[in-house]
This record gives structure tokens, C-alpha cells and sequence, in this order.
């Protein structure tokens, strides 16, 4: 192999890395996975020039190749220069003496890879001076050595022929490189993306100094002013997680438009853009409040206070990697974690459902998803019943998938390198259904559980706030005595204001008032306290990992239980009154 040559400054980091192996000898064959649509930087300076993947790859990385072959389904085997007009014309006098008409080559992947193969042999044998260098990039590469669920026969001759060049040694040793290229790692065959003899890596979304090189590239000698309200720089630093050549459609579509990007605008194409490139995996959210408009939860809301000054700060070191909420149902842990991304200042997305039925879908939409929280980083991760989304280590009756669904986000939410980039905030009612590796310190660290309101004041309260929502007038000193105090949560209070405030509609009335919400008290009707919802107060009172987080009748039912272990045998006994051991 010959002696590399000093690596460019404006390469990117998965190519710097790509190099680095290729070069130490490790391995000849790659897998470059994610981002691999994107535009990339084909030179450097202050005014780059910038193309697709697989033009870097020939001109930048496999610049000084004798022979740079691509190969896909639709076009079979071809030279690729770049642009690069002589280099072309040398290229495809090469490939026709080494392969034969180029006109001729076959397109079907397992006539081809013999071909290929080949000339692989015959570069490996032939004497000192007649070797060439050799890349072959294939574009699309999932559908050549695909999952188990779509491969037939032919992807069994595809898949050896590619396992036999990234473990033979004097390939390693030899000037030939392979490259596979797709969006997906988990739609390419398990035993090629898992060999130790095959590095995959993830083309990452760009960062902000790639983001911002990229737009002072598009708008050089352009008005900027004249079409939008935000500055390069802003535009830089407010677009994480959107690719480059989206970033390109959004300039261009501001400035040929007419229509100005303002900040609502803009609010809207980056939410669009970003939902899109995680494939509607991913629900962005505007947090409205902050969390002054929680109301309770008084120790909770101080600690998370203390965290969003942290984060603010940039304190990335001292920052929290997540959060786990639990409590029953009702007590309001979306309103609370949505509140604290309102409070920190940070976008926040919800995790919708990635699961799928067909096979390796699940793992390449979490992978997708993954990726895109990655790029968006610092970011806010709603995960709604976090004890159904979030798999289990030894998940059975599923050909493994709940397996592999655990060990992805249980590596995702274990990075340090995301410590207060990505934080995690799991929600549910059945703490014990969550993996403890999920639990443990370094990932969803902080256990805060939630209860019921407890007095009259914070129901009261309560009533306030809700009534603001609903657009409703409503003093504190209107709102009645309420005889659920304790078994009544945020949700019903909602739903009590919601009717009342319908019927004071009704009624012609402007505000509502105590006379209204106590006829509307006595037709409702509480959940009943229920076996059910005292299993979630313990599991809640259980998982809690600050004695303060606990309310006046959590303390007490741990004092008549006799503590933890009391309360564990009373959690078992009501799994087994409700038939769920």
C-alpha cells in the first residue's frame, strides 16, 4: 500500500476517519451509511466547491487511483473522474483492457462482482509495476447484499464474494478499496455489516461550521438582507440536524419566492424539514411554557430549574443525561418535561412510533432517528410509555428485535459525547417494565415521580392555570372546596374546567365562577382509587432517586409500609390480585 499523503483540511470527519483505517491497513472494505445524500465539500478555501458522495470519494479521497469503478443496479459497472476529462478517457481505456466493453459489462450485481472479482485476482497476482490502485464504489449497495428478508440465493454468491475481498489479507495489504454505499446500515445483510473485517461509517449530518461555510458559499455576492431576517451566521446556528442540500432549497426558495423568511416561516420549513429527514419518526415541538406555569411539584420543578440554569450556562460536564418522569396517569409528566424544554430554551421532540412489521425496519428507522438527534444536538427527547418504546434486553418471541431496540438507545442515551446535547426524558406509569440498564446513573438518571395534587390550594391552583388555557377567567378565591383531595389529578381538573367552561358558554356567561363550578363538582364522578393506580404510586415511590421529590402521602404510605422493601411486597402483591405475574 502506498504511503498516504498529507490528509486535506476540509475533509470531513467520517472521511478523515475512512482514511485513517484505510491507511493503518486494518481494512479495505467500508460501509458508509446515513447522511450519504448530502452535498459534500470537494475542495477548500473560502469558497468550496461541492458535489455528491461519490464525486468526493473519486476526486478526493481516491484522487491519485489508477482506477475508480462504480457500480448500481441501474447503470452496471462505470468509470468515475469527477469531471476530470482526461482522467476519464484514462480511466476507460483501463477498464477496457481489465474488463473488457465497457459498453458490454453486465448489470446484474452477481455477473458483475465476478467480473470484478476477477480483476481483483489478477491485480493481486500480477508482478511488481503492472499493479494498479483500484477503488470500487458501490452506490445503492443494500439492494446488492440486502437483509435476510429480502435476499434470495443471488444475494448468497453477492454476499460471499464481498465477504472473501474484506478478510483477505493481501487485499488489505494491496492498493484496493471498497466502498458500499446507502442510507441504512440495517438494510445490508447482518453478516456484512457485522464483520470484523468491515468498518461501517456513519456520514454524519453537518455541524454548524460546516453549515455556515456552506451558506457563506451560496450567498456570496447575495443580498441576504433583502429576503430574510436572519443573518448566515444565525441561519448557521439554527439549523441543526438539516442537511446541506436542504439548507439550499430553503435559501433559494426565500429568494426566488418573494416569500420573506421571517421567523414564523422559518419556524415552520425547519420543523417540515426536520420531521422529513427523520421520516415522520419524529414530532417537533414548540414548547409555550416555561415551567413557572407548572403548578406542585415544587421540589421537582427546583431541580429541574437548577438543571436548565446548568445547561444554559454550557456546563455540558455537570449536565444531566436524562430524566426519567413516572407516576399515574393524569399527573401531567408531558406538560412537565415539555415545560422544562420551554425553561431551557432548547428544541423538543417526541419519539412517535418506529416500530414496524416488517423485518429490520424497526432497527433502520431507530438508526434514522438516531442520526438525526445526533445532528440536531442540544435537543430535548420526549419518549411517551417509555416502558413499551424502549425494548428489553432479552426480549423474546420477536426474531430479536425488542433486543436490538434496547442495545441502540441504551448506547444512544450512554454517549457522554451528547451529555446535555441529547437529553432524554422517558415518561410512564410502570417504572418496574423499564430495563434497569435503561434507569441506571448515566442515562435516565434522575427518577422524579408525580402525584396527585394534595391540598386545597394547589388544586385551586390548578383550576387557575387550567382556566387560563382554556382562555377562561377564573380567581383563585372562585374556586370551591373540592371533596377529591388527593384522588383527583391535573386530568380531571382539566376535564372539570373544560365542562364547566362550556357550559358558562352556553349560558352567555364571560367568566367562570364558584356557583358554576360547583354545580359541574356535583356531577362528576372520579376515578375511583383503584388497585391499579396504587401499584403506579408505588412503582413511582419506589423508583425515586431524591428523598425530596416525595409528597406528604408518599412519605406516609412509605412509613406505614415500613419503607422499600414494605412497599415492594405490597407492589407484588397487587401484581398478583390484578393477575400480572
Amino acid at each position: 500500500m502506498s504511503n498516504p499523503a498529507p490528509l486535506p483540511e476540509h475533509l470531513p470527519a467520517w472521511a478523515k476517519r475512512l482514511a485513517d483505517l484505510y491507511f493503518a491497513g486494518t481494512s479495505a472494505m467500508f460501509v458508509l451509511h446515513g447522511n450519504t445524500n448530502d452535498l459534500v465539500p470537494l475542495s477548500g478555501g473560502d469558497k468550496p466547491r461541492y458535489g455528491s458522495i461519490n464525486e468526493f470519494l473519486a476526486t478526493q479521497l481516491f484522487g491519485r487511483f489508477d482506477l475508480v469503478l462504480g457500480f448500481d443496479l441501474a447503470h452496471g459497472i462505470r468509470a468515475y473522474a469527477g469531471g476530470d476529462a482526461e482522467r476519464q478517457r484514462l480511466m476507460v481505456g483501463l477498464m477496457s483492457r481489465r474488463l473488457g466493453d465497457p459498453e458490454k459489462l453486465p448489470r446484474d450485481p452477481a455477473q458483475a462482482l465476478f467480473l470484478l472479482d476477477r480483476l481483483v485476482l489478477s491485480n493481486l497476482t500480477a508482478k511488481d509495476g503492472e499493479r494498479i490502485r483500484i477503488a470500487i464504489l458501490f452506490d445503492f449497495a443494500s439492494f446488492i447484499v440486502p437483509d435476510q428478508e429480502r435476499g434470495g440465493p443471488a444475494t448468497a454468491t453477492n454476499l460471499v464474494t464481498m465477504l472473501k475481498w474484506a478478510a483477505n489479507p493481501y487485499v488489505k495489504r494491496s492498493n484496493l478499496a471498497f466502498v458500499l454505499i446507502d442510507e441504512r446500515l440495517a438494510d445490508f445483510h447482518d453478516r456484512l455489516a457485522t464483520s470484523p473485517h468491515v468498518n461501517a461509517i456513519e456520514v454524519t449530518l453537518p455541524d454548524e461550521s460546516e453549515r455556515l461555510r456552506f451558506l457563506k458559499t451560496i450567498t456570496d455576492g447575495v443580498d441576504v438582507p433583502s429576503f430574510s431576517d436572519f443573518s448566515v451566521e444565525n441561519l448557521a446556528l439554527q439549523t441543526a440536524a438539516v442537511t446541506l442540500a436542504d439548507l439550499a432549497v430553503l435559501v433559494e426558495s426565500a429568494r426566488r419566492s418573494g416569500e420573506r423568511l421571517d421567523d414564523k416561516r422559518f419556524k415552520a420549513r425547519k420543523k417540515q424539514l426536520i420531521e422529513r429527514q427523520a421520516q415522520d419518526l419524529l414530532e417537533f415541538i414548540e414548547p409555550k411554557y416555561g415551567l413557572e406555569r407548572v403548578v406542585g411539584h415544587d421540589a421537582a420543578k427546583k431541580r429541574l430549574l437548577d438543571d436548565a440554569e446548568i445547561i444554559r450556562r454550557g456546563r455540558m460536564d455537570v449536565a444531566p443525561m436524562g430524566y426519567l418522569f413516572n407516576g399515574p396517569v393524569g399527573t401531567g409528566k408531558t406538560f412537565l418535561a415539555t415545560c422544562l424544554a420551554g425553561s431551557i430554551g432548547i428544541p423538543c421532540v417526541k419519539l412517535k412510533n418506529f416500530r414496524s412489521k416488517y423485518v429490520g425496519e424497526t432497527e433502520a428507522n431507530l438508526e434514522r432517528v438516531l442520526g438525526v438527534l445526533r445532528g440536531m444536538g442540544p435537543v430535548m427527547v420526549i419518549i411517551d410509555e417509555a416502558d413499551a418504546m424502549l425494548g428489553q434486553r432479552d426480549q423474546g418471541g420477536d426474531s430479536g428485535v425488542g433486543s436490538r431496540v434496547f442495545g441502540m438507545f441504551a448506547n444512544a442515551m450512554g454517549d457522554t459525547d451528547y451529555r446535555g446535547k441529547i437529553l432524554w426524558m422517558l415518561l410512564t406509569a410502570r417504572p418496574d417494565l423499564l430495563p434497569i440498564d435503561i434507569k441506571r446513573q448515566g442515562r435516565a438518571e434522575i427518577h422524579i415521580p408525580l402525584f396527585y395534587p394534595q391540598t386545597q390550594a394547589e388544586i385551586a391552583s390548578y383550576f387557575v392555570v387550567i382556566a387560563k388555557k382554556f382562555g377562561a377567567a377564573l380567581a383563585v378565591e372562585d374556586v370551591p372546596d373540592v371533596p377529591y383531595v388527593g384522588d383527583i389529578s391535573g386530568a380531571d381538573i382539566e376535564a372539570l374546567v373544560g365542562r364547566a367552561w362550556r357550559e358558562a358558554l352556553l349560558a352567555g356567561e364571560e367568566k367562570l365562577g364558584k356557583e358554576r363550578l360547583k354545580a359541574t363538582f356535583e356531577g362528576f364522578l372520579p376515578s375511583t382509587q383503584s388497585l391499579e393506580r396504587e401499584m403506579q404510586e408505588i412503582a413511582a415511590i419506589i423508583e425515586c432517586t431524591d428523598r425530596a421529590f416525595l409528597v406528604p402521602s408518599a412519605l406516609k404510605m412509605l412509613e406505614d409500609h415500613g419503607d422499600r422493601e414494605g412497599l415492594q411486597l405490597r407492589f407484588k402483591e397487587i401484581m398478583r390480585l390484578l393477575g400480572k405475574t
